[in-house]
């Protein structure tokens, strides 16, 4: 049986989609649906069961599940803007702590995921070397929840044991759901077709123009492939970015859109909201390096290719889920 935590979310209704197409059918869906749209995610998901996850530690803990192959553990609040620390502390640490002790003790497979938010404002670099790990200082309160799941890791002795991904920035079909948090993929696919124009931040640094910030984008169908190769290869392990290695700006990202929706070209650069100013990344890059050397063996595809897909495929399907 495999386990995945946030099963009904962006992420993880997506590895769901990957088990599926690999013929695994025997998974155990852990979430907090609430009063959400994440379970369209599931609706054309094949899968034994859905547990809160309220009542998966409990369950556990009393031994319900004996013989788990897997926890894939993609569940927990991913706003940046989350203000309740005590929150995200309980939900994004101790309950991932939780998980991986009991992994860990079980001998259970623990895929975990982490976010290239513990790399703060990138001025330590974006490698995923346990050196600079030590060193990070996330701008935000969710970056710094996930940071301190990667240190407990390092600390406890467990890195060897269990695979902690540094997502860069994940968009593609399933992120429907996640309002103001959705890729800017898809807020400009929605804007170009309502109003003809994207909208992108003005840059308030010199060395970037409006709209050059630039980022990692890294399409969710090449994430998914990769957390079942490393449930396939349960050796590899330790923290790992999980990017392209290439930097984009937020321009050729509007221009990938309007190219894939066949409009011509047209931006509009606003200003950034005032408390966003200060905790802004101007640039993220993934450092590849340590995956390259597993022997990950499929290419990230690049921006064009996947934005295609993304709007041909699903967006100007209305919707399409995967």
């Amino acid at each position: 049986m495999y386990v995945v935590t946030g099963g009904a979310g962006f992420i993880g209704s997506a590895v769901i989609w990957k088990l599926n197409t690999m013929g695994v059918e025997n998974i155990l869906v852990v979430d907090n649906l609430g009063e959400s749209e994440k379970w369209k995610n599931l609706v054309n998901r094949h899968y034994t069961d859905y547990i809160h996850k309220s009542e998966f530690l409990k369950f556990l803990a009393k031994g319900k599940f004996n013989k788990i192959d897997a926890i894939i553990h993609m569940g927990a609040c991913s706003s940046t803007t989350e203000k309740n620390a005590d929150f995200l502390m309980e939900n994004n640490f101790h309950y991932s702590v939780s998980l991986a002790k009991f992994a860990i003790k079980n001998s259970v497979r623990f895929i975990n995921a982490s976010s290239a938010a513990t790399y703060g404002d990138g001025s330590a670099g974006f490698s995923d070397s346990v050196e600079i790990m030590k060193s990070l200082k996330p701008l935000n309160m969710y970056g710094y929840s996930k940071h301190l799941f990667d240190m407990w890791a390092l600390r406890s002795n467990f890195l060897n044991q269990l695979a902690s991904l540094k997502f860069f920035n994940v968009f593609g079909p399933n992120e429907y759901h996640k309002g103001n948090m959705c890729s800017l993929f898809y807020k400009g696919f929605i804007q170009a077709r309502e109003t003809g124009r994207i909208r992108l931040f003005k840059s308030y640094r010199k060395e970037y123009a409006d709209g050059d910030q630039r980022r990692d984008f890294v399409y969710i169908k090449d994430c998914v492939d990769l957390i079942w190769w490393l449930v396939e290869n349960p050796s590899v392990n330790g923290v790992l970015n999980v990017g392209t290695g290439h930097d984009r700006s937020w321009n050729d990202l509007a221009k990938a859109v309007f190219s894939a929706m066949k409009l011509p070209l047209k931006v509009e650069y606003i200003d950034m909201p005032e408390q966003l100013r200060d905790r802004y990344q101007y640039f993220t890059k993934a450092n590849v390096e340590k995956l390259s050397s597993t022997g990950w063996p499929v290419r990230f595809t690049n921006l064009e290719e996947a934005v295609n897909d993304y709007v041909v495929n699903y967006l100007q399907q209305k919707d399409i889920y995967l």
